[in-house]
């Protein structure tokens, strides 16, 4: 059955040393019949990533790839595929990741939306041809409100935060709003994206069906943030709020996110103080941002707390091999 002009998707994906797991990416991309660009961005890699990526190709003439001399990070990638592609819909696909068979099918079946997101299957051993539980679409919409109070993270609970998702999204939104993301962030750079679409007004829609395969990785880019990638998301999350054009619903959701995120970097500032300067520099930020006290002790308190209960009851394996949904189904 052919795409229709509006059915056609372009698939984005920024990879950083990603030589072991970018062609599995490329070729489950290549893999959707609505898909009719990839386009791989290697930013800035040090390995094998670009050619990998380029030996992934099925000679279909779909298959772009482009290479950065030096790493921008992850929106820089994006924003420069988005620029150079063409089609109307654009996915992301992380280059450690990759689709299930299928995927588009089941989300362009569903109408009348901006951007649509499927549900994800983490695991910690990939395999593209593993069949995900069989869960009805169930659409349903995702209005602002919801989708921030879905970011706000509960220690000792797997991450599930809604910015994980990796909706398709309509290029006639992004161009008519002026969205692209932020490049300056290389942390909570979906989730802010995704916060300005909808404050813009973005149609959101969520389907339970899962299409997308999320690898774990101990030591993946989202789990190696730095202090100043913090300090970045928390300044971008007060310059939304201060535009005050968010609707009264969402307005203390996004306070309580933006709280959460201060709290965090005020937390690893203090203790890249103590790394660096012993206790006495430590103690001195402390005292000279008396605000940050209550974050820093809370901190602090919380993990030796979370350390002591670890060692008393160790964390049991996942069940199934470490597969795990990011959207909770009946």
């Amino acid at each position: 059955m052919a795409v229709t002009g509006d059915e056609k998707v372009c698939v984005i994906i920024a990879a950083k040393n990603a030589q072991d797991t970018i062609g599995r990416a490329v070729r489950s991309a290549l893999a959707e019949p609505e898909v009719v660009e990839v386009v791989v961005v290697d930013d800035g890699s040090d390995d094998k990533t670009m050619a990998t990526a380029a030996a992934a190709d099925d000679g279909t003439r779909r298959l772009d790839v482009i290479r950065f001399k030096a790493n921008r990070g992850p929106s820089a990638a994006r924003n420069h595929a988005i620029a150079v592609s063409r089609a109307p819909l654009i996915a992301i696909l992380d280059a450690d990741d990759f689709f299930f068979p299928g995927r588009f099918r089941r989300m362009l079946a569903v109408k009348g939306w901006d951007f649509i997101a499927d549900n994800i299957a983490f695991m910690e051993k990939p395999d593209p041809l593993y069949p995900p539980a069989d869960f009805s679409p169930r659409a349903r919409p995702l209005d602002l409100k919801d989708f921030v109070l879905g970011n706000i993270s509960r220690r000792g609970a797997p991450r599930g935060e809604l910015g994980f998702l990796k909706p398709v999204m309509r290029r006639a939104f992004l161009d008519a709003h002026a969205l692209r993301y932020r490049e300056d962030m290389r942390l909570g750079e979906d989730y802010e994206l995704y916060a300005r679409a909808l404050i813009a007004g973005a149609r959101y829609t969520v389907i339970e069906s899962c299409g997308y395969g999320a690898v774990v990785r101990a030591n993946s880019l989202s789990g190696q943030h730095r202090t100043k990638d913090l300090e970045t998301l928390f300044i971008a999350e007060r310059q939304l709020l201060s535009a005050g054009n968010i609707p009264p619903q969402a307005e203390s959701a996004m306070r309580h996110h933006c709280r959460q995120i201060g709290r965090r970097h005020a937390l690893r500032h203090f203790l890249d103080r103590k790394r660096d300067g012993g206790a006495g520099a430590a103690l001195a930020y402390a005292l000279k941002n008396p605000s940050a006290i209550p974050a820093i002790c809370g901190g602090v308190f919380r993990d030796k707390l979370d350390a002591a209960h670890r060692r008393v009851r160790p964390e049991k394996p996942a069940a199934q091999g470490g597969l795990r949904y990011l959207l909770k189904t009946d």
